[in-house]
């Protein structure tokens, strides 16, 4: 018979991150799965496993809130490398976004029709079943909507599945605008508008916390009118794909849907907000009471057109970037998320690329595997965020916006013992020895980063 004063599993010799500070000399016991204990040795359990970190730093493992496994391939397939590609850099619970047609739905629909779509009841339970069998990483679920009847059963979700996170992606409500970035391959097959939104975030707001609806916020009508001019001037840079939609039309969106907020009572949350223009919407929004969280994510933090891909919303320029860093560091912007996603196969480099950024195909991949590189390299090593914030937006606050909290996000007792260990100080050229993505490819091969993810434990293990 074990002894139970003996607990399974200890982290000591760390210096433990929290948004409250940065502790030398707390040791972390851990109890099937769980924290048990957080204090000094004198005070601390035995236990049957001890990990000394020698001086290097622990935190919550991450909460990524956004990636989107199975857009161009089965939902089994992506959730089964890309899981692993996210726990190496020490996420260790993924919000995965996706639609009905995109959960694992039989026959995989590569070009996907309105008639593909359906209610999220019938696909949720399969969805469950594989994430259960395959994901290295704890996930939650975030359904994206495109039909009224999806937004009616809001409800359903949440009372038997336990889904408060919805999404709709904004910049497809008119699907023939959409040639470039393939929604009819990434699972996308019906239109929907603003009848829709309102019904959305109407049901969502009923629910009552932690519900909350997400958007992906950049207006593609507007963008039309810009990809003409380009394409009429001879761009085909991949500063087009940035200059095709600028930065008020991002902003357009946040007031137009904030408003619709505001009038439901619904939560709002801003996918991958990247421009001052969305900042300052975003200021006057919460100021009339709405409640509207920011999201950003390491590609938009560190990547430029000129050293990019083509994504969306787009990259943006490098004045915008330190803008993105202020508004993080301040507190506009409160979370941090991959948008991670794999393209169609063969997702090689050479099969993706073109020299005209209108025939390139949208998307880069192991953008997860970015995350905590650019957090530590780009963010704390460099002075533009504090350690303290990084477990903040990367950890603390994704779990209280999904309502994950204290169970994710934190090392408390209690809490799931999702830890990860990180050297502040090691050096890593990126290469492909370093993904487990199934591209097996990135966009920032050959870049060095300062601050790596070296341990990523989930619940004890």
């Amino acid at each position: 018979m074990s002894d139970p004063a003996i607990v399974d599993l200890k982290i000591v010799g760390g210096r433990v991150v929290t948004s409250a500070g940065v502790r030398r000399g707390l040791e972390i016991a851990v109890q099937d799965g769980k924290i048990v204990a957080v204090g000094t040795g004198p005070f601390m359990p035995e236990a049957r496993q001890v990990i000394d970190v020698k001086g290097k730093h622990v935190l919550p493992g991450l909460v990524d809130t956004e990636a989107h496994p199975g857009c161009y391939v089965p939902f089994e397939k992506d959730m089964t490398s890309e899981s692993w590609e996210a726990a190496s850099v020490g996420v260790t619970t993924w919000g995965v976004h996706a639609p009905s047609t995109r959960l694992g739905a039989e026959p995989f629909q590569e070009f996907v029709q309105p008639e593909h779509v359906v209610p999220f009841s019938q696909v949720i339970d399969g969805a469950i079943e594989i994430v259960n069998r395959v994901s290295a990483v704890d996930v939650f679920l975030t359904f994206m909507l495109e039909t009224d009847a999806q937004a009616e059963e809001i409800p359903l979700y949440a009372e038997k599945w336990g889904v408060t996170s919805h999404k709709l992606y904004l910049q497809s409500m008119r699907p023939e605008l959409d040639k470039y970035w393939g929604g009819r391959r990434a699972g996308l097959g019906h239109g929907f508008d603003d009848g829709t939104v309102y019904l959305a975030m109407e049901r969502t707001a009923q629910i009552g916390p932690p519900a909350i609806m997400s958007a992906h916020m950049e207006n593609w009508q507007i963008g039309r009118i810009f990809e003409k001019r380009l394409i009429e001037a001879g761009r085909t840079d991949v500063g087009a794909w940035t200059d095709r939609s600028p930065d008020f039309a991002e902003a357009h969106h946040v007031r137009s849907y904030g408003y619709l907020a505001k009038i439901t009572g619904c939560p709002l949350y801003i996918q991958h907000a990247t421009t001052s223009l969305t900042y300052q919407e975003i200021l006057k929004l919460r100021g009339e009471g709405v409640k509207v969280y920011a999201q950003t994510g390491p590609a938009w933090l560190y990547l430029t057109p000129e050293n990019g891909w083509r994504i969306n919303v787009p990259l943006r320029r490098r004045d915008h970037i330190e803008r993105i860093w202020e508004a993080l560091a301040s507190g506009v912007i409160d979370a941090v998320g991959s948008d991670h996603v794999i393209a169609w196969d063969p997702p090689t480099r050479e099969t993706m690329y073109n020299e005209s950024i209108w025939k390139l195909r949208t998307g880069f991949t192991s953008r997860v595997g970015l995350l905590t590189p650019v957090m530590l390299s780009e963010g704390v090593n460099k002075g533009r965020i504090s350690f303290e914030r990084m477990v903040e937006v990367c950890c603390e606050n994704p779990a209280k916006i999904f309502g994950l909290y204290p169970k994710k996000g934190a090392l408390q007792v209690g809490s799931d013992a999702d830890i990860v260990v990180v050297d502040l100080d090691k050096q890593v050229t990126l290469e492909k020895k370093h993904l487990f993505t199934r591209s097996g490819w990135s966009i920032a091969e050959g870049h060095t980063f300062k601050g790596w993810p070296v341990m990523t434990i989930l619940r004890g293990k």
